[in-house]
């Protein structure tokens, strides 16, 4: 028999499974722009050490 009335913890979980995916996301932002920043100083160091040669 289902239960009736007032559905238990669908707010916390949309809630939580929201600031997850937040989380996440930013994570996976931070490496990105983290591998991108070390990409640019990598190009720069290659072009400088190309020129100086």
């Amino acid at each position: 028999m289902a239960k009736t009335g007032k559905e238990k913890n669908t707010k916390n979980k949309a809630k939580h499974a929201r600031l997850v995916a937040q989380k996440k996301n930013k994570k996976r932002d931070e490496v990105h722009s983290r591998k991108e920043r070390l990409r640019n100083i990598i190009k720069k160091s290659k072009e400088n050490s190309s020129n100086s040669k």
